[in-house]
């Protein structure tokens, strides 16, 4: 083993060799090191080829039967057998029975076990005649999951409702006229120009907002007008329940509401299309007033002496820590199901798992939870189909 050296144009060129002689044969091998190299850099690189240029079979025999021994010892390890449910999925062997493929959710790990969880604690929520409170986002009225909400309302299946402006106005729009599927990458330019808003692949155009106006203003004077009168100031409930008695439409989420008694708390009354109208109203009469705090304290009461609570949320946001903050003066939900898809690494509420709301009393320590990731639009229906419509 040596160095070779080779001059060039004043330059020097370093080579390490490895000659190797076989009886009257030689043979040779060069790693190219580089050339003008300092005396601490040449040594250095000189080391480094020697690992590559040395014979070293006997050793690489030992290293490689030590190697196997150590690689074997820490993959092959013996382990206890798990405890549990076999995982397993549906058999489509057996021909489509849509009731036993969700019932094998369970054993087929990930979200599906999670969202049959979810099943189970619905459940067990109206086994035990649990008041259910229902939270959603707007987004979910936006979607066909109005629908399976006004069954449930309809039908007096669940206790109260939480929801956001927007889960409010756009069920009363949709009794207006229809909003249509669209796309989710349509320019957006385009249909500005059209008076098409979207909302995800939902397309809900201007006009209907239009028509809401419309149909709203002459609710606001009414309400005004009983304001005036009696002097007691109207709040959010008193509208909502105005606009399901007015749109008289029994495809309406808020109509049943109305008709059977089901109240609404809505934490943010004036975010959307009723803010807007209320900011037009208020042109006119500067002295219209909306008591939020009468409501806060009803829905708050709600919780106080409840046997069992229950709350199936979709969504989360300011709906979800309305019903867990209502609940936390009981000391905490008996049964909540989350369905939403937010993350907990930013310490918001809306991404937080159950857990952090039994460390502030919103859930009962022993009470049954999970959250379910996921698209409610995909799930909740299947959930009613396996709990509320079996009654």
């Amino acid at each position: 083993m040596y160095t070779e050296i080779k001059e060039k144009n004043k330059k020097k060129y370093y080579y390490r060799v490895l000659s190797v002689r076989t009886g009257e044969n030689f043979q040779k091998k060069r790693i190219y090191l580089g050339d003008n190299l300092s005396a601490e850099e040449l040594k250095l690189r000189e080391e480094r080829a020697d690992l590559y240029l040395k014979p070293q079979k006997q050793e690489k025999t030992h290293a490689s039967k030590e190697t196997e021994k150590i690689a074997k010892k820490n993959l092959l390890r013996k382990s206890q057998e798990a405890s549990g449910k076999t995982i397993k999925g549906y058999n489509f062997d057996k021909g489509i029975n849509y009731e036993e493929l969700i019932k094998d959710y369970a054993t087929t790990g990930f979200q599906a076990s999670h969202f049959s969880k979810a099943i189970e604690i619905a459940n067990n929520m109206i086994k035990d005649e649990s008041f259910i409170f229902l939270g959603y986002t707007s987004n979910m009225v936006s979607s066909g999951l109005r629908d399976i909400i006004r069954y449930l309302v309809q039908n007096k299946k669940v206790n109260v409702l939480i929801t956001t402006t927007g889960g409010i106005e756009e069920d009363i729009i949709k009794c207006l006229g229809d909003f249509k599927l669209g796309d989710f990458r349509a320019s957006g330019s385009e249909l500005r120009k059209k008076g098409i808003n979207r909302i995800g692949n939902i397309f809900a155009p201007n006009q209907r907002y239009v028509e809401f106006e419309e149909f709203f203003q002459p609710i606001l004077e009414e309400l005004y007008q009983k304001q005036k009168s009696t002097g007691k100031i109207i709040t959010p409930l008193d509208i909502i329940w105005k606009l399901g008695e007015k749109i008289n439409n029994k495809e309406s989420i808020y109509y049943w509401a109305w008709k059977n008694k089901i109240p609404i708390y809505c934490p943010a009354i004036l975010d959307g299309a009723l803010g807007d109208n209320v900011y037009f109203f208020k042109f006119k009469h500067e002295d219209f007033k909306i008591d939020i705090t009468d409501d806060v304290v009803w829905f708050n009461n709600t919780t106080i002496g409840l046997k069992k609570s229950g709350a199936i949320i979709l969504g989360s946001g300011i709906i979800k820590h309305a019903i867990l903050n209502a609940n936390m003066l009981r000391n905490g939900l008996d049964y909540a199901v989350y369905i939403n898809n937010a993350q907990e690494f930013d310490g918001s509420d809306a991404g937080a798992l159950p857990e952090e709301a039994v460390s502030w009393g919103k859930i009962l320590p022993n009470a049954q939870s999970i959250k379910v990731f996921g698209d409610a639009t995909i799930l909740f229906p299947l959930l009613v189909s396996q709990s509320f419509a079996k009654r």
